[in-house]
């Protein structure tokens, strides 16, 4: 499902952030493969509604791949067969990778990395248990030491059909700079496809592939506020101001279309990453702020970004 001798750009799984109106707006701008949001396999259990629309598709999505995370395994097996009832489907990633010290807490995310044996009994419980076509895992390079090498053969000893990995460990959360050469380790050690991802760039990506020879680029935090990177990275230029307002007004209304007005109060934090650069922004920002009207927000987004 996934053509990985094209290097595909794919958008990383960001809780908070890579919710269906952003998938299905870098859908239309250049991302070839995008992931859920990280969804606990508690809440998945539970099955309140709000985790249950995590899950829900956006219409340009294909293939479509729902990210989880937990760490028991009775837990864990009752998430992917909740996962199996929806067709849309096409895969599972499971992360360990997250770093926050609640996820850590419950021996989750990037936790798993200091027990592999346990990491690979979960990624072989999820792709027994799936009936879905892929299977996956998002990994750093170790927890508070960089053991890529290990790591990836662990992952690849699974079967699963590829492994995204993160340039930094757990201790350096996302201080200091990625480290593509300890990728490039990983990547020489194992046969399956390799993601790297840490701190890529529209300036960077093409040093990316070529000091990693990985076979995909994942891109997080760099395409909040900038989703239109990953058409930079495939076109080797930059965007012009009317693109850029094309696609800041088209995430606007998907907002709105996914979250119908609570979409006002969700797009802030957007509108703030948006707006960096522009003059008057600290205003722009504080005035976004404290508006809920739809048209009012309307108005004055197209006046902000339109201005010369």
């Amino acid at each position: 499902m996934i053509d990985f001798s094209k290097k595909p750009l794919f958008l990383a799984p960001m809780a908070g952030f890579s919710d269906l109106p952003l998938r299905n707006l870098v859908k239309q701008f250049g991302a070839d493969i995008t992931i859920s949001e990280m969804i606990s396999s508690n809440a998945l259990v539970y099955e309140s509604s709000k985790t249950l629309k995590m899950l829900e598709k956006a219409e340009l999505e294909n293939p479509y791949i729902v990210q989880i995370a937990g760490s028991n395994e009775s837990v864990i097996q009752k998430a992917v067969e909740i996962l199996n009832r929806f067709d849309f489907i096409d895969g599972i990633d499971f992360n360990c990778g997250c770093p926050v010290n609640k996820v850590i807490k419950q021996c989750a995310g990037s936790a798993l990395l200091q027990d592999l044996d346990k990491l690979q009994r979960i990624l072989e419980l999820i792709k027994k248990t799936s009936n879905k076509k892929l299977t996956s895992v998002k990994v750093r390079l170790g927890f508070d030491k960089k053991d890529p090498i290990a790591i990836a053969k662990a992952c690849e000893n699974t079967g699963i059909d590829f492994i995204s990995m993160h340039g930094r460990t757990r201790k350096q959360m996302y201080s200091g700079n990625a480290d593509y050469e300890a990728i490039a380790l990983a990547k020489e050690n194992i046969k399956i496809p390799l993601v790297a991802n840490g701190d890529i760039s529209a300036e960077n990506a093409k040093e990316v592939f070529k000091i990693t020879n990985c076979d995909a680029l994942m891109i997080g935090r760099a395409s909040i506020g900038k989703p239109w990177i990953f058409h930079e990275i495939k076109t080797g230029k930059k965007i012009d101001k009317v693109m850029k307002n094309k696609i800041i007004f088209t995430h606007f209304e998907e907002m709105l279309k996914h979250y119908k007005e609570q979409g006002i109060s969700i797009f802030r934090k957007h509108l703030h990453e948006y707006s960096k650069g522009y003059e008057d922004a600290s205003n722009f920002r504080d005035c976004v702020n404290r508006i809920n009207d739809v048209e009012v927000m309307r108005k004055y987004i197209q006046e902000f970004f339109n201005r010369e």
